[in-house]
């Protein structure tokens, strides 16, 4: 029986929306990509193996035209969509509308082929009833500029990546990757570390006063801080520089502890009064809806989600109908999306923080993604957070958005900011001027729904208040305290998930929709890792900037990668040439030097001198090396009397960062190197001999068991606290961290809680409840009823809570347990708390199903244990990878005449997808 086929990308939207198109409709998924550039030389087809450029999978010496292959995981999927489109009388290629989107539904039309039959391009950014049958019945034409400004960009990253990287493997590591966005968002990194490793501390002192503005005053007592002295502003923060020296000396008043105690004791008998009053309006307008980057921000600091949970997270809304599409960089809401949010305003709120008319958002992003809403909730009438029986992550990502859309249509918060000046002279006559501000919100409007959270703590959040009495000018107050605060400059913060998205948008790198998947490769790549939810850079990371900056400049420059997002922009709206674009950047031209040229002849780069950084100064001597194990400092004293050179070294613990690595820290390390040990003495009770260590992980200390121990006794360990050293660790001490793991008691309901330090601290565990304390000395100290305290208070999201499985799919058909997909070190992986395996190139979070789960762990259950199959598995693969040749080369398609006609702005193209 004839039907119209659709094809979507994930298996679930398939489920949702064959359920609103009806039984004429057979809908069934793409499963992301169907095909890509060969990703190894068994996937290169014979054809063009043997050509110079044939490990690119692209031909730079024919307009870069790109060789696809279909993977042999979809080589089956494909013949049944063949097989489906053999009945049909029509073809909707419903693929999300955005580059990639585009990109697969002409893939799709160009391996499926279909003849005879009309083929629409059918696109909407949500999944309703109402959405999708608009969608079906107005399609639109494949649109071809967004297909090539996909392809060039896939090329680019293609020849950055692979012309780029055996650079690295040769002169700095094996296994190194390097990409066009990936690379530039290291450097920022690496940059802030820089700044930091550059950073010299400043002292400062200012006063705090409580004045008293008497007893008609509301409040009577009130807080201000030293603002000026003999007309000079007191010095701040913000007024030193880098190296810790005051930026503009002749205009501040820098106090020292002597200098602030003195200023105290000169203002004890001074009368106050109010110099100036100066009272503004307050008024502070709704944000914007979500939209890509925000929403990752705003999930991180709210929700404690990782860009790449946040993702996953959305996506899965979107699939079932609860949210818009969640990759978009628009702020604009539909009119029925204004309209069903303003009702839910009049509802909830009340007619009073309804404005008059409705608010609209201009989008602030210069690349705005093409023709998507804002991330809103879906439908043309919303479901509060409630009415959905969502749970878990997927209700809190839900509830944010739904806050966030619906106070976008609330009136303005309103109020009134005052600010003070109290000035008097001081016993030595000074005169010393104090300021104090207030704010008072006399209409909370939008912020009854909703208040966006901050990066910096030390910044007021948008609903706070603080209340200061009526005061005129002129009116005496008096002092009622003032006491003198010392204070030290801070080195610039480390980027976190959420800051380095901001700072990536600012800068116009990358696409916003690919954020979540850098920082997910920067890491998994090894160069960067989290403390905390900072970012901190790898020593090898630094290595490879070295060597990128000084020999791929242009490259890895910000400028250059903002400046390629317009030009595959221009791409997008046919303003420009998908070909010339690709013959400057690799080729190079007049004004550039193209990438093939760069990559050639570089064997002068002294891979020494890219691993080799000063520690301290030179007269230290004493240098860090990135080595092939890992990083390690290096001292090197004169020369013996046989003229040479002896080097100590000690390896460099993996979480200590760059800026830690002090000259003092660095002969710390070499005073006690990784492997030589410290004889502590006998441990009291056990008799064995207790030694101190550096570990890959930092110094400890460890029992030393005797050689007729039983086969497989482990002996006790422990970290040193942070506030120990190798050189001052005590027997005493030892003894102590050795009884870690400690159990604190058993609470009311008999569970056991424990006192453990951690990778990232000291914590609590109460069965599978962790919780952190702020000390690692509590950890020896810690009473039950103190445990117990902790326990009682709600648990903290965000840093030390525990990161949930990026997507559950239902009970695996072997072992009968439920499988999760996770984020590894090394990439996505499904588990099934048996087995693990890793995601291939081709799945995606997003696309994976349970069958597919299912079926890549039953592959790592045949391969058995990694020692006893290492050889037949290497077999295998090489019969895998010969089959794979032949396949490859039927698979592989050079772009088609179908493409080609497209490419020249393609009537016959149109013809196909407008039939």
């Amino acid at each position: 029986m004839a039907h119209k086929l659709v094809i979507v990308e994930s298996p679930t939207k398939a489920t949702k929306i064959g359920g609103y198109l009806g039984p004429d409709y057979v809908v069934e998924s793409s499963i992301g990509h169907i095909r890509d550039l060969p990703q190894s030389a068994a996937d290169t087809p014979a054809a063009i193996k043997d050509k110079p450029w044939g490990r690119l999978g692209v031909d730079v010496d024919h307009d870069f035209e790109p060789f696809y292959v279909v993977p042999r995981d979809k080589k089956s999927h494909i013949a049944k969509l063949k097989k489906l489109l053999k009945d049909a009388d029509e073809l909707f290629l419903a693929t999300d509308e955005d580059r990639e989107g585009e990109a697969i539904a002409w893939h799709l039309l160009d391996e499926l082929k279909p003849k005879g039959i009309p083929v629409r391009r059918m696109v909407f950014h949500e999944i309703t009833e109402s959405a999708i049958r608009e969608a079906a019945a107005n399609p639109r034409e494949i649109d071809m500029d967004l297909v090539e400004a996909q392809e060039a960009r896939r090329i680019l990253d293609r020849l950055y990546g692979y012309e780029v990287s055996p650079v690295l493997w040769k002169k700095v590591m094996s296994g190194l990757s390097a990409g066009r966005v990936q690379s530039v968002a290291t450097r920022l990194v690496v940059d802030r570390e820089k700044e930091r490793m550059k950073f010299r501390v400043a002292s400062y002192w200012d006063l705090d006063a409580t004045f008293d503005g008497g007893a008609t005053a509301d409040p009577r007592m009130f807080p201000a801080k030293l603002h000026s002295v003999d007309g000079k502003r007191v010095a701040r923060g913000s007024d030193f520089d880098q190296a810790g020296q005051l930026k503009s000396a002749d205009k501040v008043v820098h106090l020292d502890r002597s200098g602030a105690e003195g200023l105290v004791d000169a203002l004890r008998d001074t009368a106050f009064e109010v110099r100036s009053v100066e009272s503004k309006p307050y008024r502070r307008s709704p944000y914007a809806p979500f939209r890509t980057t925000t929403l990752q921000q705003e999930a991180g600091r709210k929700l404690g989600m990782s860009a790449q949970v946040t993702m996953s997270v959305a996506q899965r809304l979107y699939e079932n109908g609860f949210i818009t599409y969640m990759r978009t960089d628009s702020t604009t809401l539909s009119g029925a999306a204004v309209g069903a949010a303003r009702d839910q305003v009049r509802e909830l709120y009340g007619a009073e923080y309804l404005p008059d008319s409705p608010r609209t958002y201009a989008s602030k992003v210069k690349n705005a993604q093409e023709a998507h809403e804002a991330i809103r909730p879906a439908g043309e009438t919303f479901k509060t957070p409630a009415e959905t029986g969502l749970r878990g992550d997927q209700f809190r990502l839900y509830e944010l958005i739904w806050m966030r859309t619906v106070a976008s249509q609330m009136k303005d918060a309103v109020g009134h900011t005052v600010s003070v000046r109290l000035g008097g002279a001081a016993a030595d006559g000074r005169d010393v001027v104090f300021g104090s501000s207030g704010r008072v919100i006399t209409f909370h409007g939008f912020l009854k729904a909703y208040v966006e959270g901050t990066d910096d703590a030390s910044k007021q959040r948008d609903d706070a208040e603080t209340r200061l009495p009526e005061l005129v000018e002129g009116a005496a107050v008096s002092a009622a305290s003032v006491s003198a605060n010392g204070h030290e400059t801070k080195p610039p913060s480390r980027f976190t998930e959420a800051t380095l998205i901001k700072e990536l948008e600012e800068r116009e790198i990358g696409r916003p929709s690919t954020y979540a998947s850098i920082i997910s490769t920067i890491i998994n790549r090894g160069y960067v890792y989290k403390k905390g939810t900072a970012l901190v850079p790898a020593w090898v990371a630094f290595s490879v900037m070295r060597l990128m900056e000084e020999h791929f400049g242009r490259q890895i420059s910000y400028e250059f990668t903002a400046e390629m997002e317009k030009v595959l922009d221009e791409i997008a709206g046919g303003r420009r040439n998908r070909v010339d674009e690709l013959k400057e950047f690799y080729n190079g031209s007049d004004r550039i030097t193209g990438l093939k040229e760069l990559v050639t002849g570089l064997g002068d780069i002294d891979a020494r001198e890219m691993a080799t950084f000063p520690i301290g100064e030179p007269a230290d001597g004493i240098h860090l090396r990135v080595g092939r194990y890992g990083p390690y400092v290096e001292e090197v004293a004169g020369p013996d009397d046989d003229g040479s050179v002896p080097a100590k070294r000690a390896n460099v613990p993996d979480d200590l960062p760059p800026d830690e690595l002090t000259v003092a820290k660095a002969k710390e390390l070499l005073a006690n190197p990784a492997g030589e040990e410290a004889v502590l003495g006998e441990h009291p009770e056990t008799g064995l001999v207790v030694v101190a260590k550096n570990g890959r992980f930092g110094p400890y200390v460890t029992e030393v068991l005797p050689e007729d121990a039983k086969k497989g006794a482990k002996p006790r360990t422990a970290s040193l606290f942070k506030s120990m050293s190798l050189d001052t660790v005590t027997l005493d001490q030892a003894v102590q961290l050795l009884t870690l793991p400690r159990v604190v008691g058993v609470d009311a309901e008999g569970v056991e809680i424990t006192a453990q330090n951690g990778r990232f601290g000291p914590y609590l565990k109460k069965g599978t409840d962790s919780r952190t304390i702020d000390s690692e000395e509590k950890l020896l100290t810690i009473t039950l009823e103190e445990a117990e305290k902790i326990y009682a208070q709600p648990k903290a999201r965000g840093r030390g809570a525990a990161t949930a499985p990026l997507k559950e799919l239902g009970n695996d058909p072997v072992s009968g347990q439920p499988v999760v997909v996770k984020a590894g070190r090394f990439g996505e992986y499904v588990t099934d708390g048996e087995y693990n395996a890793t995601l291939r190139k081709d799945d995606t979070v997003e696309s994976i199903t349970l069958e597919r789960a299912a079926e890549l762990l039953q592959e790592r259950r045949d391969k058995g244990p990694a020692k006893k199959g290492g050889k037949k598995t290497a077999k295998k693969s090489t019969k895998k990878a010969t089959a794979k040749k032949t396949t490859a080369k039927k698979a592989a398609t050079k772009k088609t005449a179908a493409k080609k006609a497209t490419t020249k702005k393609s009537t016959a193209k149109k013809t196909t997808a407008s039939t």
